[in-house]
């Protein structure tokens, strides 16, 4: 049973950890909002906007398993103060960045940041409460995870209404403070008794592994996908995740037990975690840019425009627990992806000048589908390790979902970059090479050139440029829905359907608890 003391403030510790985690997420998604800004002020090619987003969430999750592994052994809430600091150190830093390469470098320093808190969150979570709460608490926590993310635009867009792009940063400074300080006062300090070695070679192999494919994948369109040095890239990336398999395999205590992935349940579960970032992610990629690109909205009405996303998960969330205990995890989480796939299915409806009403209602079901799926998938993960291993267990959690949005930027965004480039090209024909390649770059770059050209010229250039990016769009979110279908088919095929215990591993280890008991604080999730 948890120990009395710390069961008492459990709601409070809570409080603290989503606190931190609301932060983390935010600036997941922060930035998009501020990427027409971006790529203006700085003069940032699409390429480096997608490493803006890209290099916080790769770093986040190339991290997690490794910062998961360190809190067992060394204390969840020590690694979570660091997380802190080092994230509050990067947003400070990232206000002023000099130029779009500074910036990205500077947002993958806050990626390894957000790595070192969010295991912690989520592993203290599941040991603060019982097993009979717990499911309460993880809606909790995956409800405000997902609210961190659809949160970012809003904010985002009042901060760049009324003070420049380096406020989005800035913001986090002081209520990394206040999650320092209600840390210090209120979160115990937990760790495993019987913690494993650390597997620093398998550490490497992941991080290095995942940095080379998401690199090959952003970098495709622009070096060719069949080139030799994007092959050489790929290969890298192919041999280093190969090599991370077979030592996990032939290490005593991995980092990750791969085994544990062909297990239907538990891989599955992580499988749709993955999936359903993927379309959620690369789609908001897109609408930042196409609701102030192509309807003209301006950064507030952007963010704005977003909450529909807040809407759906703030309704469908615990409305996917309550399915959960009823009808099972399969149904649940099948449910939540097609809701996901029906709303990229009817992004593609919207047009050059009138596509908020579509955008809204996409949003609505993106949001609400990944709410409803979340959360299970959750519980399901957490309940399949012991909670001497909650760090790890949180952090597949985290890294299935960061390496789907990473890649969803990635792959939808270098799908329609292409299709982009190609349809505005003959608008282009007339304009310098130089500035030609600017339109080409970007519809924040179409816009800028646009702007500097006669009325009529300017006006069919960004007629055309507007038009490109919505075919590009299309395409994409095509992809992104027929990854969530997919999703679909393989929650239903392979996770369980009602709640079940027969397949739990039961506790065999206690936790070491600081702030007053040793006493274990949870039974087997």
């Amino acid at each position: 049973m948890p120990d009395p003391t710390l069961h008492s403030r459990r709601w409070w510790i809570l409080a603290v950890l989503i606190i931190s985690l609301f932060t983390v997420n935010l600036d997941n998604t922060i930035l998009n909002v501020a990427l027409p800004t971006l790529a203006r002020d700085l003069h940032a090619g699409t390429s480096q906007l997608q490493w803006m987003v890209d290099g916080y969430v790769l770093l986040f999750a190339g991290l997690l398993l490794a910062a998961g592994a360190l809190g067992d052994r060394f204390g969840r809430r020590r690694m979570m103060l660091a997380g802190l600091v080092i994230f509050g150190v990067g947003s400070l830093a990232s206000a002023f960045a000099p130029s779009a390469e500074a910036l990205i470098l500077l947002r993958a320093g806050m990626g390894i940041g957000g790595a070192l808190i969010v295991p912690a969150t989520l592993s203290v979570t599941a040991n603060v409460f019982s097993m009979e709460e717990r499911p309460k608490a993880i809606g909790i926590w995956t409800g405000v995870s997902g609210l961190g993310i659809v949160a970012g635009p809003v904010l985002a867009g009042w901060l760049l209404e009324h003070f420049p792009w380096g406020s989005i940063f800035l913001i986090n400074v002081p209520v990394v403070l206040i999650s320092i300080v209600g840390t210090l006062a209120l979160v115990p300090e937990a760790r495993s008794a019987q913690p494993a070695k650390l597997d620093i070679p398998g550490a490497a192999l992941s991080v290095g592994g995942l940095i080379a494919l998401v690199y090959s994948v952003i970098e495709g369109p622009a070096n060719g996908w069949t080139s030799p040095f994007e092959l050489v890239v790929f290969g890298i990336a192919a041999l280093l995740l190969v090599g991370f398999v077979a030592c996990e395999l032939s290490t005593p205590e991995p980092l990750l037990d791969v085994r544990m992935l062909v297990q239907p349940a538990f891989g599955s579960a992580v499988l749709a975690v993955l999936l359903t970032s993927f379309g959620l992610f690369g789609s908001m990629f897109f609408l930042s840019q196409y609701l102030q690109g192509v309807l003209g909205f301006g950064t507030m009405e952007t963010g704005f425009s977003i909450l529909p996303v807040a809407i759906g998960i703030a309704i469908l969330s615990p409305a996917g627990m309550a399915a959960f205990g009823r009808i099972g995890t399969r149904l649940t989480v099948a449910s939540g992806m097609a809701a996901v796939a029906a709303g990229l299915l009817l992004l593609r409806q919207a047009g050059t000048t009138d596509g908020y009403p579509v955008v809204a209602i996409t949003l609505f079901l993106v949001g609400g589908g990944m709410g409803f799926a979340m959360s299970p998938l959750t519980v399901v993960m957490i309940r399949a390790l012991p909670v001497s291993k909650q760090g790890v267990a949180s952090a597949i959690n985290s890294t299935a979902r960061e390496l789907g949005g990473a890649l969803g930027v990635a792959i939808l965004g270098s799908l329609s970059a292409p299709i982009y480039a190609a349809g505005v090209r003959p608008a282009t024909a007339s304009l310098p090479v130089q500035t030609a390649g600017t339109v080409h770059d970007s519809l924040a770059g179409a816009g800028v050139v646009a702007s500097y050209l006669p009325a009529p010229q300017g006006a069919a250039l960004l007629g055309a440029a507007r038009s490109a990016f919505v075919d590009g769009m299309d395409v994409a979110v095509l992809v992104g829905a027929v990854v969530a279908i997919a999703g679909a088919a393989v929650a239903f095929a392979l996770l369980p359907g009602r709640t079940q215990t027969a397949g739990r591993q039961v506790e065999s280890e206690r936790i070491e608890v600081a702030a007053g008991s040793s006493t274990g604080l949870g039974e087997a999730a």
